[in-house]
């Protein structure tokens, strides 16, 4: 039986594995195991890691990486490194997969190349506007199976060097859960995080690690605009990258406004079924790109950090915005313009795929030494 750890370190990175995580669990010629850590741990993000044990997964670790004051994103690399070293010593698992493009990612990654061990990265290939992109990037060349989410990051990991054979395309994994028939009833939701608005949107906005320094007056422009625009919104806090604490400061002026409902996090399940029920989404998660066009559901991205990340050719649901208040406002007044579903990311059969793969004699055999392949 063969032993496959999954890493995860934040609320979104473990929704996007899930489905994932629980086929492995089931399958009678695989073991489960689920490495906790980052966000999770964290109780000003809503010690998210109980959403984890929850799903009674039988090989729960979980290990805290950092303080619930520190972003020093060095000293937790280091340190997840570390704990992660150790873990995977007593494991001995045959597989290790990580997500997307946090540092405790690139940490498994790293772990798994200098330990011989291979590594399958979820959802690489993907561009955006910040450090996330090099970390993401790095992931990928220290991993030996890429499970992408579409042809355009695909192409991308082959630009990187990386054997044709070994990228899989299989969407994007959380689109599996979007689309399922077992997702909570709204009026449910509503009533378990006391949201009494007939009618919202949602705000995320996370920090730009290279613009921390206009950070404060950008958050401040954005909050203001969100004030003036009269709108409800549910506000789920940023993650945990530098410059979080500032975002944090300016989102807990709006705790006494009746316009705000303020959040921690949200479990999976019920965030995506706020959100394909509110009216818009604002900020600049990932979600506001991935998980809205799956619904139809108009996003206004704010900013640099998901640069380059969609075509809004493709991806009409999207009005980008610069930090302007005026620019932010005249978005929001045309967002009825931008009901529109895409469907780039994925159809729902991720987690098919995914086990397909797993499945194959091809990729267990695959030769944990890597070489660069050209472009022809």
């Amino acid at each position: 039986m063969k032993k496959i750890v999954f890493l995860t370190a934040t609320r979104a990175e473990f929704g996007k594995m899930k489905t994932l995580m629980q086929a492995v669990e089931k399958h009678k010629d695989f073991e489960c195991y689920v490495f906790v850590t980052g966000m999770h741990m964290l109780k000003k993000y809503g010690s998210t890691y109980d959403e984890i044990k929850k799903a009674r997964f039988k090989n729960i670790y979980m290990k805290k990486n950092q303080s619930e004051t520190s972003n020093d994103m060095l000293k937790t690399l280091s340190k997840t490194i570390n704990i992660f070293d150790d873990y995977v010593k007593r494991v001995k698992p045959d597989l290790i997969v990580v997500h997307g493009d946090r540092l405790e990612a690139l940490a498994g990654a790293i772990v798994g190349a200098f330990s011989n061990i291979k590594v399958a990265h979820i959802e690489g290939g993907e561009v955006s506007g910040t450090i996330d992109e090099s970390i993401r990037h790095a992931i990928t060349k220290f991993s030996h199976i890429h499970f992408v989410s579409n042809e355009d990051a695909a192409k991308r990991i082959i630009q990187l060097g990386e054997l044709k054979e070994a990228i899989k395309i299989i969407g994007s994994p959380d689109i599996d859960i979007m689309l399922s028939n077992h997702l909570p009833k709204l009026e449910d939701v509503k009533k378990h995080y006391e949201i009494s608005f007939e009618k919202y949107a949602i705000f995320m906005f996370h920090p730009v690690v290279s613009e921390v320094e206009h950070l404060e007056q950008d958050i401040n422009i954005i909050i203001s605009a969100l004030k003036d625009s009269q709108k409800n919104y549910v506000v789920i806090y940023p993650n945990n990258d530098k410059g979080t604490e500032i975002i944090q400061k300016a989102i807990l002026t709006l705790k006494e406004n009746p316009k705000f409902r303020i959040f921690p996090s949200i479990r999976l399940e019920k965030f995506l079924v706020l959100l394909k029920n509110s009216d818009f989404m604002i900020g600049n998660s990932s979600a506001g790109i991935r998980e809205t066009c799956v619904y139809g559901i108009p996003s206004i991205d704010l900013g640099t950090r998901q640069s380059g990340r969609y075509d809004e050719n493709k991806l009409k649901n999207i009005i980008h915005c610069n930090i302007n208040k005026e620019e932010i406002l005249s978005a929001i007044c045309h967002i009825d313009e931008h009901r529109i579903v895409s469907k780039v990311f994925g159809k729902g059969n991720s987690t098919q795929e995914f086990m397909n793969a797993l499945e194959s004699k091809e990729l267990w055999d695959m030769d944990i030494q890597k070489k660069f392949i050209d472009l022809e």
